[in-house]
């Protein structure tokens, strides 16, 4: 799979959490479906564990040796690649024997050690740009990755700290972060979190997802779309209400490629 600048914008989705390998399978059968339709090329992301909830009464997930089980199951099926966070180093050794992208949450892209361990992977890394960095910061954790001599290194951009419990988007960062030459991800959903916005968990806007993820295509600075997609985000275990609905899922895959053939006929 190639992602970058001439290539269709790769579409990187799934729940939010593992929450079972029915559930995990049956989410990535129907987005690959979708996908497919779009001609779309697709990375299925679900977190084994999520070590950031806000609360300690949280759901977290199987955990890393069940998540990662279930993960290598889905790709024997389905022969997909997938994508889960990891979040430590000791993490970085078993996930590696299983995923296709390792993913280094936002809260994690300044700790050198680890961005090193991941990287030395020689993986195909996702490091999401931390909502406290400036654009222009994310060229030194780019540095340090490449320093290990990895080139298969994505960053995501998804949104900015504004304030207590809000977050927004510059889509001048997507120029930015695409002027380090590697490819560039938007995270709509992530985006429109409100971080504590629920007291004991987050809160969130997914009504905005489809405009920005328009207009982050529409910069001709975004190589792929990063999507939490569940089919009944109001009774999802984690970040419920920023994820997408499965069923709005479609429609916004073809004004991505719309948006994109366009682009490139322009």
């Amino acid at each position: 799979m190639r992602i970058g600048p001439g290539e269709r914008p790769v579409v990187i989705a799934g729940p939010d959490v593992i929450e079972s390998e029915r559930h995990l399978l049956s989410h990535a059968e129907r987005i690959k479906k979708i996908c497919d339709r779009a001609g779309l090329p697709y990375i299925v992301k679900c977190s084994y564990d999520k070590a950031n909830r806000t609360s300690l009464k949280s759901y977290r997930g199987p955990g890393l040796k069940q998540g990662l089980k279930m993960l290598s199951n889905l790709k024997r099926k389905l022969g997909l690649p997938v994508l889960s966070d990891v979040h430590c180093r000791e993490e970085v050794a078993p996930a590696s024997e299983v995923l296709d992208v390792l993913q280094v949450p936002a809260f994690l892209c300044r700790q050198t050690d680890f961005i090193l361990a991941v990287a030395a992977t020689q993986k195909a890394i996702n490091i999401k740009k931390g909502q406290f960095l400036a654009p222009w910061d994310m060229e030194h954790v780019i540095t340090k990755a490449r320093s290990t001599g990895n080139r298969q290194i994505l960053v995501t951009e998804r949104g900015a700290t504004f304030g207590y419990n809000n977050l927004v988007s510059d889509l001048r960062s997507l120029q930015v972060l695409a002027g380090f030459g590697v490819p560039v991800i938007y995270d709509g959903t992530h985006s429109i979190q409100l971080p504590g916005g629920q007291g004991s968990a987050s809160g969130g806007q997914r009504e905005f997802t489809p405009t920005l993820v328009r207009a982050a295509i529409a910069t001709r600075f975004c190589h792929g779309i990063f999507l939490e997609v569940h089919e009944d985000p109001d009774h999802a275990p984690c970040d419920g209400p920023n994820m997408l609905r499965l069923a709005d899922l479609p429609n916004l895959l073809e004004d991505i490629v719309a948006i994109s053939d366009a682009l490139n006929h322009y």
